[in-house]
């Protein structure tokens, strides 16, 4: 039987992907051996968008954005996303798998690129990020490979992901060292929820993986993004809910079971808490 996630489209890294990464010129039309950015789908890799110019439309996980140049702009895997308008954009797009990514530049990634990135001002970051983009999409563009060439287009990413971080990163302060053992401890618990959501559903369950009690897991993760261990429980798998139940015709029952709960009364009264909204309610709202 077809599970709910499988009747959403997810795509693969596109075939012209050179050692896992393909880059792409905003201005040019994307080619035909690409899927369609148009309608609403999944992708298994990331991407990265430097909108250098112009303005790009699109829907991320239920929120419409409206961007115009300069903004960085990341799409993680297993977001829905869909291309409503692009108005002459200038600028790179660089889509790269995730073993690509070490685990810290990753969380960096995904929880301080949440939202679109204005780049006004950064002329500097601006510059040696097209320098970058430029270089790879030149690279990429060889038709003899060579034993270096993979390492050689993933030693530009890298240079690239590095430069980004570097833009994201805070600033150190006289307590770097307690909040980088915090910092460790709250990447820890997000790399597992994202491996574990719809199976580990205590608290408990992640402060054992990682060694702690759950008081000090609930008190870090709590104290470094503002919410509780459950809350982000909650948050998570009410994302991808509202993610099936638009994007899937599969029942409510069918969809609480594939996100791990076997009573469909709870997951309902949970989604209701959560959002204030019926499951029932919430599908046929965001689909009128």
């Amino acid at each position: 039987m077809k599970t709910a996630i499988s009747l959403m489209p997810s795509y693969p890294l596109s075939p012209l992907a050179r050692a896992g990464v393909l880059v792409r010129s905003l201005s040019l039309p994307a080619p035909e051996a690409e899927h369609s950015h148009r309608a609403p789908h999944r992708d298994a890799h990331y991407l990265l968008v430097l909108l250098q110019a112009g303005e790009l439309r699109l829907t991320l996980d239920f929120e419409d954005l409206a961007l115009a140049g300069p903004t960085l702009l990341l799409i993680s895997p297993g977001q829905v996303h869909r291309l409503r308008e692009a108005i002459t954009p200038q600028g790179w797009g660089v889509s790269f798998e995730p073993s690509l990514v070490d685990e810290q530049a990753r969380d960096l990634l995904e929880q301080r690129l949440r939202q679109p990135l204005p780049l006004t001002g950064h002329f500097t970051f601006e510059g040696r990020a097209n320098t970058l983009l430029a270089l790879l999409a030149d690279c990429q563009t060889e038709v003899a490979a060579n034993a270096h060439s993979g390492p050689m287009l993933h030693a530009l990413l890298a240079a690239l992901l590095h430069l980004v971080a570097g833009l994201l990163a805070p600033p150190a302060t006289s307590a770097e060292v307690s909040i980088t053992r915090g910092e460790a401890l709250l990447d820890g618990f997000r790399q597992l929820l994202r491996q574990h959501f719809t199976t580990w559903k205590q608290p408990a369950q992640y402060a054992a993986a990682l060694a702690v009690t759950p008081s000090h897991l609930n008190d870090t993760v709590k104290a470094l993004s503002g919410s509780s261990v459950s809350t982000h429980l909650q948050q998570r798998t009410i994302l991808e809910a509202k993610r099936l139940l638009y994007y899937s015709d599969q029942s409510v029952k069918h969809i609480g079971y594939t996100l791990g709960y076997d009573e469909p009364v709870y997951f309902g009264k949970l989604f209701k808490k959560v959002t204030g909204l019926t499951p029932q309610q919430f599908r046929r709202t965001i689909r009128e």
